[in-house]
């Protein structure tokens, strides 16, 4: 392969993309490591960020469910998102193909976190010493490195992949056979079903069924739109939660013990 014909820049404005979603974790996760927020951001250094937000909303269905609890390890998104995103792009394929990339690239790249943060936590004692000794400067210098040395090895997976990956890619994606390629499509209108299904998982309860049933009538039956659904519910949420605050007032108020002299 030519060095001269590498996609040197656009990997190197990917592996840049990567990073900035590595960055919620250090700015109080404000969700800047969600695939609709990283595929656009492709898209934009690519030079198509229209494409990037399709890409994005769809890779953002898949992902909706996965959130990182306790000790659970879920999919890397944002490697899996960003490099899903950028390969699809860049061997002029759909969405369908960046959601078939996204979801095994996010599996393979949990594994290289797991194996960083199991060498960063061996710092954790020094850590625990800092804090026990009131040390901010050192804990938050201590901080930024650990960050950074999670931060390169992803940004390195990234930019080596884009920049040779590109052609075997294409490659393999010319090899295989129109009738895979049109169940990988089909496939992709699934996978959207299992990301709110996971989501659904973990809001699930005996007090909130009976919305999701309303809204899959309103679709169904009377061919509301999701805008119009979601609108609705948020209407729906607000009412309940005025509600439940004004019995919480009322409770409180009832509960006073009232003291005559």
């Amino acid at each position: 392969m030519d060095v001269a014909t590498l996609p040197l820049w656009p990997a190197f404005l990917v592996s840049l993309v990567t990073l900035f979603g590595y960055m919620d974790y250090m700015l109080g996760s404000p969700m800047i490591n969600r695939p609709i927020v990283l595929a656009p951001l492709v898209g934009l250094v690519l030079g198509d960020i229209h494409t990037g937000i399709l890409m994005g909303a769809a890779l953002e269905l898949v992902f909706m469910g996965v959130v990182t609890i306790g000790s659970a390890t879920p999919p890397d998104t944002v490697t899996g998102s960003v490099m899903g995103t950028a390969l699809a792009m860049m061997t002029g394929q759909g969405i369908e193909i960046a959601l078939a990339l996204a979801l095994p690239i996010a599996m393979l790249t949990q594994s290289l976190k797991i194996t960083v943060n199991t060498i960063r936590a061996t710092k954790m004692p020094k850590a625990l010493e800092l804090a026990g000794q009131g040390n901010t400067a050192a804990l938050g210098r201590l901080h930024w490195f650990l960050f950074i040395w999670m931060a390169i090895p992803m940004m390195l997976v990234t930019f080596i992949s884009v920049l040779v990956g590109v052609d075997a890619v294409k490659t393999i994606i010319e090899m295989i056979p129109q009738t895979v390629l049109d169940g990988v499509a089909i496939s992709a209108k699934i996978l959207p079903a299992v990301g709110f299904a996971l989501l659904l998982k973990l809001l699930w309860n005996k007090e909130i069924k009976i919305f999701f049933y309303l809204g899959f009538l309103l679709a169904t039956l009377f061919n509301l739109s999701i805008l119009g659904i979601a609108l609705l519910g948020a209407i729906v949420s607000l009412v309940l939660t005025e509600r439940d605050e004004g019995n919480g007032e009322n409770k409180d108020d009832s509960d006073e013990v009232v003291v005559y002299e």
